[in-house]
């Protein structure tokens, strides 16, 4: 997949949820199709992956319509076999402002449609949609191994290693002053590079009040990374990855238009041929 492949399948999946809309929306693009930096959900990798990602609000409708349009969503997507990320099933339809998180079965894009509130006591909201590709690499750049779990030695339990991990990610949390959102596969994992290392990967969300309060976070991240000694690499205004070179931990945060904040933090895994040296 390339970049141009990647954004034509990210608009046709949306197309799918928006165009049989009743009332029809007008979209308002509030991230334009564009290849980004990769933020992995579930490997870690030393390649430079992009990944295309792109968000609409749903206007020109009545801000009560926004439930019914993010319901609508989640049918058309259903009927084409999409699936839902969370094994739990889908949203809480009892709620007048839910969200729906769906991915592609067959390639991989991950979706969700929801409703922000615009006034409670009304019941008005505001439905927007994002669509995320799986991450590729660009054109030019060469593959590293793909990280799996069936090849490598399986660590001995580190306490040193699992403390730093989750050290580091209580102090981006702190930083990033945004509360933490419940999200599909997140969590602590161990992985490997198939080059013989073994690492920690932790993966969380939190949650801001739209676009500008999560760019915000993510920038009271970077200052807090920079202060603690990371060296940080700024990959657009919601995006950044840090490596903390005294214990070569990496951390990547991506903001979203919908002020989902999305981090993740790698760090070295003492394995057992280590501790037999």
């Amino acid at each position: 997949m390339d970049d141009q492949q990647a954004i034509a399948r990210a608009e046709e999946i949306l197309h799918q949820a928006v165009d049989g809309m009743t009332p029809r929306p007008t979209l308002k693009a509030v991230r334009r199709a564009s290849v980004g930096p990769c933020l992995a959900h579930d490997d870690h990798s030393e390649d430079d992956r992009v990944q295309v990602r792109l968000g609409y609000q749903l206007t020109g409708v009545p801000g009560t319509a926004a439930k019914s349009l993010v319901k609508q969503a989640d049918e058309a997507w259903r009927k084409l076999g999409y699936a839902y990320q969370s094994s739990d099933g889908g949203p809480d339809w009892s709620d007048p402002f839910p969200s729906v998180f769906m991915r592609t079965k067959s390639d991989d894009f991950w979706m969700d449609a929801s409703a922000g509130v615009l006034d409670r006591a009304k019941g008005e909201g505001l439905a927007a949609i994002t669509v995320t590709s799986p991450c590729f690499l660009a054109a030019g750049q060469s593959a590293t191994p793909a990280a799996g779990a069936a090849s490598f030695d399986v660590p001995l339990p580190d306490p040193a290693a699992e403390h730093r991990i989750r050290a580091h990610s209580s102090r981006i949390y702190d930083a990033l002053r945004a509360p933490h959102a419940e999200t599909p596969g997140a969590g602590l994992m161990p992985v490997d590079d198939n080059r013989g290392r073994v690492f920690f990967h932790h993966t969380w969300s939190a949650k801001s009040a739209g676009c500008d309060e999560a760019t915000q976070a993510v920038a009271r991240g970077q200052a807090y990374l920079e202060a603690a000694g990371w060296v940080v690499r700024r990959q657009g205004a919601g995006a950044l990855r840090g490596l903390n070179p005294e214990d070569h931990s990496v951390a990547q945060i991506l903001a979203d238009e919908t002020g989902m904040i999305r981090v993740a933090v790698t760090t070295p895994v003492a394995r057992a041929s280590d501790t037999q040296a």
